[in-house]
C-alpha cells in the first residue's frame, strides 16, 4: 500500500507580487568594468594561469566548462557570464536548481531571494504563484520537446512564452509514439494531463520578461551554448507548487546530464572551473567523467590533460598536489568537494576567493591577454 501523501493542491498559493525580496537586479548587477575587490597575490597567479590554459583549450577547440552555485547568480554576476559566453570564453555552464530560478526571477520580475527564515514559520517559503507555476510548465512542455532542464527555461525567457499544443495532437502523439518512442508518448500524455488539470488554452501562452537582458540561461539559449541545470528532488521552491511533475523533471534532469557528460569528454586540455558548489558539481562531474573515460579507454585513449580550478569562500592552505588528502584532524578535510575533484585526474588548483572577484578578474584577464 503507498505511504499517504500530502496533497499540494490544497495549499494556499500566493502571488510572487507580494512577496519581499532582498536583491534587485537593476541595482545589485555587478558590471563587468567593476575591479575585483580582492584577490591574494596566490589568487593573482591562478587567474593568470587559469587565463592561460582557456586560451589553449579555446584554441584547440577543447571544452572549457563554468560550473556554479546559485550565489553566483544572486550576487549579480549575470552580465560577467554573459560576456563569457559572447565572447567565446566558455563553451558549456552549469548550476543547480536555485541557480535556475534566481535567474528567472530576475528575469521575469527583477527581484529575487525571499526572506526563508520568516516565511517558513509564515508557512509561506516558496509558495508563490508565478515561480512555481511557470518553471514547472516550462520543465513540462520542454520535456515534451526533448529539451534540458536549463534549455527549457531559458527558450521560455527568451521567447517570452511557451507554445501549449492542443489536446487532441497529443493523445494522437501518444498513440502514433507508444511502440517506437516510448518517452515521447510519455511526455505526450504528461503534458496533456497538466493541459486538462490547469484548463490551459493551446496555443502560444505570452509570458512577458521585461528584464530578460540579465538572464544567463536565456542568452546561452540564443547563442546555442549549453547551460545545463543538475536539480535535486525537493531542494527547490518549484517542488512545492501543484504544477510541478516529477516525471518532467526527470526527462529534462537527465537531459542535461547527459549534455554535461557530452562537454566532460572533450575536457582532455579543457578547463573546468567550479565556483562555490560543494555538492553539486563533484558529484555529477565524477560520474560524467567516469562515463567519458569509459567510452575513450575503448578507444585505446584517457582523458588526463584536464585543468581544474576550485574556487570558494572557504579557506584551504592544503597543498593537495603534492601531500594527496589531508589527515581528518586538519581543517582542510572538510573540502571534502576538493578530495573529490583530487581522485579525477589532470591538474587541480584551489582558489580562496568571492566569486565576484574571481569572475570579474578571469574575464579581464582574458580580455587583456586577447
Amino acid at each position: 500500500m503507498p505511504y499517504p501523501k500530502l496533497d499540494r493542491d490544497q495549499l494556499a498559493i500566493k502571488k510572487l507580487c507580494d512577496r519581499k525580496n532582498k536583491v534587485y537586479i537593476e541595482n545589485d548587477h555587478v558590471p563587468v568594468a567593476q575591479k575585483p575587490a580582492h584577490l591574494s597575490e596566490l589568487g593573482q597567479k591562478l587567474i593568470e594561469k587559469t587565463a592561460g590554459r582557456i586560451m589553449q583549450a579555446r584554441q584547440q577547440h577543447r571544452s572549457v566548462m563554468l560550473t556554479f552555485g546559485a550565489h553566483t547568480i544572486k550576487n549579480g554576476m549575470a552580465p560577467t557570464l554573459i560576456a563569457l559566453m559572447e565572447e567565446g570564453w566558455v563553451t558549456h555552464l552549469s548550476t543547480n536548481g536555485a541557480g535556475i530560478i534566481h535567474d528567472w526571477e530576475f528575469a521575469f520580475q527583477g527581484k529575487s531571494s525571499e526572506d526563508v527564515r520568516e516565511n517558513v514559520e509564515l508557512g509561506q517559503f516558496g509558495i508563490w504563484d508565478h515561480t512555481g507555476f511557470n518553471i514547472n510548465l516550462a520543465l513540462i512542455v520542454g520535456a515534451y520537446e526533448g529539451l534540458g532542464y536549463g534549455e527549457s527555461v531559458g527558450k521560455m525567457i527568451s521567447l517570452e512564452g511557451l507554445t501549449i499544443p492542443e489536446i487532441s495532437f497529443l493523445q494522437d502523439e501518444v498513440v502514433r509514439n507508444i511502440k517506437t518512442n516510448a518517452d515521447l508518448a510519455a511526455a505526450a500524455a504528461d503534458l496533456s494531463g497538466v493541459i486538462q488539470k490547469f484548463n490551459l488554452k493551446p496555443g502560444f501562452m505570452s509570458i512577458p520578461h521585461p528584464f530578460k537582458r540579465y538572464s544567463v540561461q536565456a542568452k546561452a539559449f540564443e547563442l546555442g551554448i549549453p547551460f545545463t541545470g543538475h536539480p535535486m528532488f525537493g531542494h527547490d521552491i518549484i517542488y512545492n507548487h501543484p504544477m510541478n511533475h516529477g516525471a518532467a523533471i526527470g526527462r529534462v534532469a537527465q537531459n542535461d546530464f547527459l549534455s554535461f557528460a557530452k562537454s566532460v569528454s572533450n575536457l582532455d586540455y579543457g578547463v573546468y572551473m567550479s565556483i562555490g558548489s560543494a555538492v553539486m558539481s563533484p558529484m555529477i562531474f565524477e560520474k560524467a567523467l567516469s562515463m567519458s573515460q569509459n567510452l575513450i579507454i575503448q578507444k585505446n585513449g584517457h582523458i588526463d590533460h584536464h585543468y581544474m580550478l576550485i574556487v570558494d569562500l572557504a579557506k584551504s592552505d592544503w597543498d593537495w598536489q603534492a601531500k594527496g588528502e589531508p589527515p581528518m584532524d586538519n581543517p582542510a578535510y572538510y573540502l571534502r568537494y576538493c578530495k573529490t575533484f583530487q581522485r579525477m585526474g589532470g591538474e587541480m588548483d584551489y582558489l580562496t576567493a568571492d566569486n565576484r572577484d574571481f569572475l570579474l578578474a578571469i574575464y579581464q584577464k582574458l580580455t587583456e591577454k586577447n
